[in-house]
């Protein structure tokens, strides 16, 4: 092959090499954090998504405080958490949990419940506007410590 030739071939191949994922193992990365993702970032959120759906614990942290680029963005963070809840379960999500720091617990508490309030995840093309406490109470006092439901609603 020569070097013309080789050249054409990495410039047919680059794009197909290096296009962004918007699902992962049926997680959707929602279209504001998609689309503000570069290539790089696309592929540690894949990763981090991955590890989490394999049950490790220190990816759920990593994945709390990915940078989402603030108001939609981090929603559409909220939104792979609750999926990645869905389908894990609560038990062993809290589980992946128990050793977190209050920040940490904090943070995934708030998009936790951004993505219960602003998505559908029944399929009915309405956000589903829905509480953590509601959806989730054993998770939600898990995030809170001895918090009781009563004390927040």
């Amino acid at each position: 092959m020569n070097n013309s030739n080789l050249i054409m071939f990495l410039i047919f191949l680059i794009p197909f090499t290096s296009c962004k994922q918007k699902e992962v193992d049926g997680i959707i990365i929602g279209e504001t954090l998609f689309v503000h993702q570069n290539y790089q970032e696309n592929q540690q959120m894949i990763e981090l998504i991955e590890r989490v759906l394999q049950k490790e614990s220190d990816a759920l942290a990593e994945l709390a405080e990915f940078q989402c680029g603030g108001g939609a963005g981090c929603y559409d963070l909220g939104y792979i958490m609750t999926q990645i809840i869905y389908r894990i379960g609560e038990e062993e999500f809290i589980q992946l949990t128990k050793s977190f720091d209050t920040k940490t617990r904090q943070n995934l508490f708030g998009l936790i419940g951004a993505g219960l309030e602003y998505f559908d995840h029944n399929n009915d093309g309405l956000s589903d506007d829905k509480k953590v406490w509601e959806e989730f109470p054993e998770l939600f006092e898990a995030l809170n410590g001895k918090q009781t439901i009563s004390a927040i609603q």
